[in-house]
């Protein structure tokens, strides 16, 4: 394709052959990369049964789940094709149709923060906290030497230790070691240094180091997205009005906002399974950072401009990764990352909080609207019908009974594949 382009009208009528091929085409697949998705018993490819077994523990096989790919993205003024792995029917057509909306004003517009992790120090037992932080404060420049001793490397690349925080948190002190990590997730490399530091620490405050590990509530390493959101795309002003109405109901009450937030990793959650970081920590670091305030909010803000077009952002910690880990040893999250054509930690940061919102967008506008919470409902009763075992056709011939009946249950799909098709 000489002009790369993520709008692709049409893609869910292809097969999943011609799907794969204009992917190909866009990302400049080979033909081992392509076939590592296609070919029957490919685990192979991915993920070697030796590698599995250093991996993690007790392995017995390995699992997956469907790749689909999310189009229309324009991101910064970059088009990109969004991997995402998941199982859970309509996320990927939702977050693909968010998209095309945005795309009428200009795509989404993205920026993230430097690097930054934390690495905490929890020091007990010391008999005078303010004099214990004075000093570590006069050890700031050897503390962060012996840090940095730590990774060559990452100093090497302008990553390493670059300041201190000391916090007191009742009868203790917690020092927090702020680490660039550059285009890691950065687990290893803070985790070490705290290690090396905590003795230190003991010998400056005369207390004892407890534990030494990374916060998964990254809120140093930011990522932000916005999009303008056509009114008329979305059907009417009436349409904005209803999306807003329940928007503040996120907005009001925290047993919505857990689901409201729930819809955006929906999308987020997907995108970094697939490229092979680690979905539990972004849900950790997500959902603490929507409680900072002490009551839990959305992660997603809306109202409407002058014109009346719906205004959408997202502001949240994403800590990922394009080196180290299961990203460098994990054959398909590294074609995933080629897909996507990210290239640094910040840029993938970047796609992730546009696809949370265009997610969260999606999810709300459908729950708002009942004509486009039917298409939800369709998709849902074919979905119901597959695992009953249907086929080509009658697929939506049972969905659509159904959802006449308002009956879209897995025992009356049955009945109805046995009613009608013997």
């Amino acid at each position: 394709m000489s002009q790369k382009s993520s709008r692709i009208p049409g893609f869910y009528k292809l097969t999943v052959e011609e799907r794969l091929e204009r992917v190909s085409q866009f990302a400049e697949l080979n033909e081992e990369e392509k076939l590592c998705f296609l070919r029957d018993g490919n685990l192979s490819l991915a993920i070697d049964k030796d590698t599995a077994d250093r991996m993690i523990e007790n392995v017995i096989g390995i699992y997956e789940l469907p790749l689909g790919i999310a189009t229309n993205f324009l991101i910064n003024g970059k088009d990109y094709l969004i991997p995402m792995a998941i199982e859970e029917t309509s996320v990927v057509a939702a977050a693909s149709n968010a998209a095309k909306i945005a795309r009428v004003r200009g795509g989404f517009e993205a920026e993230a923060s430097d690097q930054i992790m934390i690495g905490q120090i929890q020091i007990l037992h010391i008999q005078d906290l303010d004099k214990a932080i004075k000093e570590i404060l006069k050890s700031r420049e050897e503390i962060l030497n012996l840090a940095n001793q730590q990774d060559k490397v990452l100093v090497s690349l302008g990553g390493g230790a670059k300041d201190i925080e000391i916090r007191k948190v009742d009868d203790m002190l917690v020092v927090h070691l702020l680490v660039d990590v550059k285009d890691a997730m950065g687990a290893n490399a803070v985790n070490t240094m705290a290690e090396a530091v905590a003795p230190l620490l003991e010998e400056i405050t005369g207390g004892k180091a407890r534990l030494r590990i990374i916060s998964n509530l990254a809120d140093r390493r930011i990522a932000r997205a916005r999009a303008v959101f056509d009114k008329k795309a979305m059907g009417g002003e009436d349409v904005v009005d209803a999306f807003l109405e329940g928007y503040r109901f996120a907005l009001l009450d925290p047993y919505r906002a857990a689901t409201h937030n729930k819809g955006i990793m929906n999308g987020i959650d997907a995108v970094v399974i697939a490229t092979g970081n680690d979905w539990r920590a972004i849900e950790a670091g997500a959902h603490a950072y929507a409680a900072r305030d002490g009551t839990y909010k959305p992660l997603t803000r809306y109202w409407k401009d002058d014109d009346g077009n719906l205004v959408g952002e997202i502001e949240l910690p994403i800590a990922v990764g394009v080196v180290g880990g299961a990203v460098s040893i994990h054959r398909k999250a590294q074609i995933c990352r080629k897909i996507l054509g990210v290239k640094s930690a910040k840029e993938l940061a970047m796609v992730l909080a546009s696809v949370g919102l265009a997610q969260n967008f999606a999810a709300l506008l459908a729950l708002s609207t009942v004509g486009i919470q039917k298409g939800h409902m369709e998709l849902h009763a074919q979905n119901i019908a597959v695992m009953a075992g249907a086929k080509g056709d009658q697929i939506d011939e049972i969905a659509q009974r159904m959802i006449k009946e308002g009956k879209i249950r897995l025992d009356r799909a049955k009945e109805l594949l046995e009613e009608l098709y013997g």
